[in-house]
């Protein structure tokens, strides 16, 4: 069966005209629902008439009628302009109600708290919105894959993204246990690496990052080595626990650890700032209403107002 031809801009002129029309057989009448003239009126059903070369109404200048052809026009037709006004109710509904799937992209070591502190307190907010976070450190485009926000750092974010920090600034540490810094020794400079086992991690990317250190006021990456290497956040802090090595770790995930004493901070004076999370959405991208509660929600949280964040010739690594 052949493809009909995709309609041209041309063929769908005068329809909305023919469907009042055919519902009120009068041309005052309907010219007044569109909020056009009698004469416009006139022309639109003469053009859409010339166009299909079929007379659609019989009319005097007393009454106006379906011909045999506007009738089987008029059955195909309404039921197609119906499905188009259901459409754009619901897009319009989309736009006016917080309601529907919000979709957001975390990484991984970020998400237990995003749930926690945000998307948990918002969803009882709201509850018509279904939220879906997704965890990953892919640092996939967010918007191509059809997320409507994600959360990223500072310095991977587009030049036109829109903004809201989450987080302050913080450092990526650098981090032992107790029995492996006995064992050991501490490093006290980012040479000292050389001489240690260092818990590899493993980015989307496949390739074991090299650990970001701050020499001289400038940042320099490190290549390290040791028995261990891991892909994820949750893994990455165990291992430094369990005493396999030194470990690269965002300095909030590792907090909690540090004061229970299970891990020790070495080489503190020379630990990269990262800008903080934000969370973002697209600049060019009009806001849905769940996305704008969401973002308001957020807002109000943090006390932070939406920025567009301008380019950095920094890259951060993932929370790890």
């Amino acid at each position: 069966m052949q493809r009909p031809k995709p309609l041209r801009q041309d063929q769908l002129d005068g329809l909305i005209a023919f469907s009042v029309l055919a519902r009120t057989l009068n041309f005052r009448a309907a010219a007044r629902e569109l909020g056009i003239s009698p004469s416009a009126m006139s022309h639109a059903i003469r053009s859409l008439e010339d166009r299909l070369g079929v007379a659609l109404f019989a009319r005097t200048t007393r009454q106006v009628g379906l011909t045999e052809a506007g009738v089987r026009f008029c059955q195909a037709l309404l039921p197609a302009l119906d499905g188009i006004a259901d459409a754009i109710g619901a897009i319009e509904l989309l736009a006016t109600e917080v309601s529907g799937e919000l979709r957001l992209n975390v990484p991984i070591a970020v998400a237990p708290k995003l749930v926690a502190d945000i998307v948990v307190p918002f969803m009882a907010k709201y509850p018509d919105v279904h939220v879906e976070v997704h965890a990953s450190d892919s640092f996939d485009p967010v918007f191509q894959d059809g997320f409507d926000a994600g959360v990223r750092f500072g310095e991977t974010l587009d030049p036109d993204a829109v903004a809201i920090r989450l987080t302050e600034p913080f450092p990526i540490g650098c981090y032992g246990s107790p029995a492996y810094i006995g064992s050991r020794g501490e490093p006290v400079a980012p040479g000292d690496l050389d001489c240690h086992a260092c818990v590899g991690f493993r980015g989307a990317d496949g390739h074991v990052q090299p650990w970001n250190l701050i020499v001289d006021g400038e940042h320099r990456d490190f290549t390290v080595a040791g028995g261990l290497t891991v892909s994820d956040a949750t893994s990455n802090l165990a291992a430094g626990v369990a005493g396999a090595g030194l470990i690269h770790a965002a300095a909030p995930l590792a907090e909690h650890f540090v004061s229970s004493g299970a891990l020790v901070p070495v080489l503190g004076p020379y630990w990269p700032m990262t800008s903080g999370l934000f969370i973002y959405y697209s600049g060019r991208r009009q806001k849905l209403a769940k996305l704008a509660a969401l973002i308001a929600f957020v807002m109000a949280r943090t006390a932070q107002s939406a920025a567009v964040i301008p380019p950095s010739t920094n890259t951060a690594d993932p929370v790890r």
